[in-house]
């Protein structure tokens, strides 16, 4: 029997080369005929109120899954819970993180970031004495402080925290005076002086990413808040205005996680609702070796530390 089926299913010698070929043109048929099932309208966007937790059982059921996982089913839970009732928190582990600054450059994607504007710098130190040295890196987005100290120095109340409990900032209010920069003691604020990465650039004939086509992304409209911002000059907003960390408001308003935490490759950076006490940061700032930084300004801020 054995023989038999051997003999039937017995390649043809027709050479490598021409066996190769043959496969190709095979593979090129089935990719032409599965064309018609591909879907043909893009997926539409899921209600936030239909979103279905994972269940408790079923992450215990699995402790290999990524903390992504978990966190993205603490978030869901939480959105179903009155805004008053939540209590966004960031927990960053620096035994984690590994310096690597994917963080900085996510959030500079998302928020599309200009010149000079940095909502979540990484921090580095080196400890020890050589030949014993060791680097500690500290990412440092927004505290979002329970008593931001940048909120009452505002002349025109354009940095106030929102529903949320997140320090936000009115871009169409601000005046850009500043001094809620120089108020905030985590340096946590820039100021947008209108730049672009582009400007000044020579628009080279011949090709095909010059100045045009590359300044093109840069005057896009960016979403921060839910709303659109075009950058067509400087004097729009936020052009000419403070600009800080919001733990990504319009990512969370779409059921997503902000992109800080999605890109980081050590998972260093956990997000969510400190009032579930079964989420995963409720868990962590737990912790015995939990740390805030410059508490003793009782400022109450919202960003902790695993060291």
């Amino acid at each position: 029997m054995t023989k038999t089926i051997e003999k039937e299913t017995a390649i043809p010698d027709v050479g490598r080369r021409n066996f190769l070929r043959a496969m190709a043109g095979v593979a090129g048929v089935a990719a032409v005929t599965a064309v018609p099932t591909a879907r043909k309208t893009p997926p539409q966007s899921i209600p936030l109120t239909t979103i279905q937790p994972r269940s408790a059982p079923a992450l215990e059921a699995d402790p290999n899954a990524d903390v992504l996982v978990r966190m993205q089913a603490d978030l869901a839970r939480a959105l179903q819970k009155p805004v008053d009732q939540r209590r966004w928190v960031m927990v960053i582990d620096q035994r984690k993180c590994v310096g690597c600054h994917a963080c900085t450059i996510a959030c500079v994607a998302e928020n599309k970031l200009p010149p000079g504007v940095v909502y979540r710098p990484v921090m580095i130190e080196e400890i020890g004495t050589y030949p014993n040295v060791t680097m500690r890196f500290t990412p440092r987005p927004c505290m979002q402080c329970d008593k931001p100290p940048c909120v009452p120095v505002c002349p025109v109340n354009a940095t106030y925290k929102d529903a949320n409990g997140v320090v936000v900032i009115d871009y169409d209010q601000c005046i850009g005076c500043r001094y809620c920069v120089t108020a905030c003691p985590y340096g946590a604020r820039t100021f947008d002086f209108g730049a672009t990465y582009t400007e000044g650039l020579p628009e080279a004939e011949g090709i095909v990413l010059g100045q045009t086509a590359a300044s093109a992304y840069e005057t896009a409209p960016a979403f921060e808040y839910g709303e659109a911002w075009p950058r067509g000059g400087h004097s729009d907003s936020p052009a000419g205005n403070v600009r800080k960390c919001h733990f990504c408001l319009h990512r969370l308003a779409e059921g997503m996680l902000p992109a800080c935490t999605t890109t980081c490759i050590g998972r260093a950076t956990y997000f969510g609702d400190a009032n579930d006490p079964d989420s995963l940061v409720a868990e962590l700032i737990a912790s015995p070796n939990v740390m805030r930084l410059k508490e003793e300004l009782g400022t109450e801020p919202r960003v902790y530390y695993l060291a």
